[in-house]
């Protein structure tokens, strides 16, 4: 099977490939462009809505983006690469590595339950899977995500209604593109914080449609639904906004006490990551001899594949 080490990122020898490195590398795969997933590296293999989203995230120029096709074979010495949608955000991409040693699968963040803005997830089988597993305990099943945007839309009309104005707190790349499209339909007047307008831009310029917005205005914010990144919450920004009522958009939402732990109105379990159930059905598609596990909850659901009569190791 492909070799592999990690340290602060995962490598593959072979091609001395890098997965998701958090230092710079010469060659380095780059799953999606959240923050924690990149770094300015030499050669960069993502697909182009990933290399494009980096460059606005994070300014300045880059040697080499290699930004194959989804399904695109790209050859190195010692493998090949070919990367396949993950379904977390907009060009977010998992990488099926293959080299004489045998298959590899790695999928960064993922979700395949299907989203409103990004691409769906697709699988391929491998001999090893390594697999983010942020949502690993059986207490995250996430509810039909139709049902929680209703909720979501019920929350911004109610809040409208009683004189308030509903802030929504999602991430600026991703979460807060899916409120945006959910919101689609629904009527309700927009407005997007820079840092979430940026992305968005960036979004539309890859085809998705989302309904008509402004950008924020604190002279005219009453009356509207507000889409602000996380860290906005308690900030001077906010407490401007006198009559608010505000909702976390997260999966951590179906933790008990989330609404008292994030210090608002309301509490939304939506996530752009896999949850327990999705994660047992992503190794059932993939049919791996072995499973590593990364991050969240790693050590617990490699334990239960184990019982499960798997190879699995954190």
């Amino acid at each position: 099977m492909v070799t592999v080490v990690y340290e602060r990122g995962v490598h593959l020898p072979a091609a001395d490939l890098w997965l998701d490195p958090r230092d710079p590398r010469d060659l380095a795969f780059v799953s999606h462009a959240h923050s924690d997933h990149t770094a300015r590296h030499h050669r960069i293999l993502c697909t182009s809505a990933t290399a494009r989203l980096m460059q606005v995230r994070m300014g300045g120029a880059f040697e080499g983006f290699l930004t194959p096709a989804y399904r695109e074979k790209t050859v190195f010495p010692g493998g090949s690469a070919t990367l396949l949608p993950a379904g977390h955000v907009l060009g977010s991409a998992q990488v099926r590595f293959e080299s004489d040693e045998g298959s590899l699968l790695y999928t960064g963040d993922f979700k395949v339950r299907p989203g409103l803005s990004s691409e769906p997830a697709a699988s391929d089988q491998a001999d090893t899977l390594v697999m983010e597993t942020t949502y690993g305990l059986p207490r995250y099943h996430f509810p039909p995500a139709e049902e929680v945007l209703a909720g979501l839309t019920k929350f911004c009309l109610e809040a409208l209604e009683d004189g308030e104005t509903p802030v929504l707190l999602g991430y600026a790349l991703g979460k807060a593109q899916e409120i945006l499209a959910a919101l689609r339909g629904s009527g309700l007047p927009i407005m997007l914080h820079g840092a979430v307008e940026k992305i968005t831009r960036v979004y539309e310029e890859y085809g998705t449609v989302f309904p008509p917005y402004t950008a924020y205005d604190p002279a005219t914010v009453a009356g509207h639904v507000v889409i602000c990144p996380p860290s906005v919450n308690g900030s001077r920004m906010l407490t401007k906004i006198k009559t608010r009522r505000v909702a976390a958009v997260t999966g951590w939402a179906l933790d008990p006490g989330a609404i008292h732990r994030l210090q608002v109105d309301a509490a939304f379990p939506l996530s752009d990551h896999a949850g327990y159930d999705d994660l047992l059905r992503h190794v059932e598609a993939v049919q791996p001899r072995r499973v590593l596990t990364l991050h969240g909850f790693a050590r617990e659901f490699a334990r239960d594949l184990r019982a499960l009569g798997l190879e699995a190791w954190l």
